[in-house]
């Protein structure tokens, strides 16, 4: 299993981020969101809910070839990320 840190949108590992996590609005990169979900200090699709983002993570894993109990178990803490926390928007 990948390590973390982890990215607090997608779930995804940051060391498989090719361009080494997201940046902040000041051009610096963040240690909590890949480059997939945050760019220039904000999301990338700002209206996806947590299950939009369960959606589209089963999906990109099934185009890895993912197993389907995989890509069950690697989605179900994305509600549980920072992102998708009321406490801490």
């Amino acid at each position: 299993m990948p390590k973390g840190p982890f990215c607090q949108s997608c779930g995804m590992p940051l060391s498989k981020d090719v361009e080494g996590g997201g940046t902040n609005a000041d051009g610096s990169k963040t240690q909590e969101y890949c480059s997939k979900c945050y760019k220039n200090g904000a999301f990338c699709n700002p209206d996806m809910t947590a299950e939009d983002m369960i959606v589209l993570v089963k999906g990109k894993m099934k185009e890895m070839h993912f197993p389907k109990f995989l890509a069950n178990y690697f989605t179900k803490d994305i509600p549980k990320l920072k992102r998708w926390n009321a406490n801490n928007h």
